[in-house]
């Protein structure tokens, strides 16, 4: 008899022993011969070496298997102890798989760009309406980058921008104040990662999501880096968080030309970087349209209708300033 030890490294414990216990208990029915005990992530296995050695590489095979679908059920668990490959459902144009096995996919044509965009370039810029997806797919892309072992960290940024009111002064540690801005990141992790291993990785700086100030002076190396709501930097943020990009690094800008939130003297940094750069190797560019917004149906329409209400005010005012042009001229 033999004591071995295995330690569940990649996946949510919640996950990958069920609800009540339940796919660790099939365990323990499939492995009659062997005391298994489990608790937390260190599961402690007592038996012959030879049935330990094949509980091992099987619960290998199933703690791969949750990794990268973020679920298990009795079925998966049954056919790869008895040695069958597990059935699965394949989904067309596959990111990575969320929260429940929930697949995440690029849903439009311009979602797969960006998808293609970021395999094939070091520097991305999307932009696009509110709903069309870019800071989800960003996340996806990194989250799946962290997954396969392609890059060491996330990295995640936003100007602590309010969006058109003044909060004034916010209670707490500064985490606690810039936790506001930054939700929206939150938001989309969540639904990709187990809220334990999403706690590790913050814990431990693996992901890291923090305001654009705190990006001076750092070189990003073995990350993927984003920067959301980019068309709320100036021009010399945005220059200073271009310029962080380290070596096997990949960085994403997505923002809303749209819903510029600065000061009217200011210059959005997002709409600069994108005319100076636009002729540089290495950059791609996805534009979004509203035929990408993935939200509710009335998104759309909303999106729709203020793009009406806008160029119909530009429309009036152009036609005002022609009218007092005319009356200029006509009495000198």
């Amino acid at each position: 008899m033999i004591e071995r030890i295995y330690i569940l490294e990649n996946v949510d414990p919640i996950i990958f022993y069920g609800v009540n216990n339940s796919n660790m208990q099939l365990i323990k029915t499939l492995f009659p011969k062997l005391r298994i005990v489990a608790r937390g992530n260190v599961m402690k296995v007592i038996g012959e070496e030879e049935e330990s050695e094949l509980f091992l590489r099987k619960i290998r095979e199933i703690e791969k298997f949750c990794e990268e679908y973020n679920s298990l059920s009795d079925e998966i668990i049954i056919d790869i102890i008895k040695g069958k490959a597990p059935t699965v459902v394949k989904h067309e144009n596959l990111i990575i798989h969320g929260m429940n096995g929930k697949p995440i996919t690029a849903r439009t044509e311009n979602q797969q760009k960006l998808v293609n965009a970021f395999e094939n370039n070091d520097l991305v810029f999307a932009t696009g309406p509110a709903g069309s997806g870019k800071t989800f797919v960003a996340i996806a892309l990194a989250v799946k980058a962290l997954k396969n072992k392609e890059v060491r960290k996330i990295i995640l940024s936003r100007p602590a921008v309010e969006a058109g009111e003044k909060l004034g002064f916010l209670p707490g540690e500064m985490k606690d104040k810039l936790d506001p801005y930054l939700q929206p990141l939150y938001d989309a992790l969540q639904d990709m990662i187990p809220v334990a291993k999403l706690k590790e990785y913050m814990e431990n700086n693996v992901i890291q999501i923090a305001p654009l100030a705190f990006m001076r002076g750092r070189t990003l190396n073995d990350a993927v880096i984003i920067l959301d709501e980019a068309q709320n930097t100036t021009t010399h943020q945005i220059k200073m968080f271009l310029t962080r990009l380290g070596t096997n690094a990949k960085m994403i800008i997505t923002g809303d030309v749209t819903q510029i939130d600065l000061p009217p003297t200011a210059t959005s940094g997002l709409i600069q970087a994108m005319q100076i750069l636009k002729n540089v190797n290495g950059i791609g560019k996805v534009e979004f349209s509203k035929k990408d917004i993935v939200r509710h149906k009335l998104v759309q329409r909303i999106v729709e209708a203020y793009d009406k209400f806008d160029k119909n005010k530009k429309k009036e005012a152009e036609e005002a300033k022609k009218s007092k042009e005319n009356k200029t001229t006509t009495n000198p």
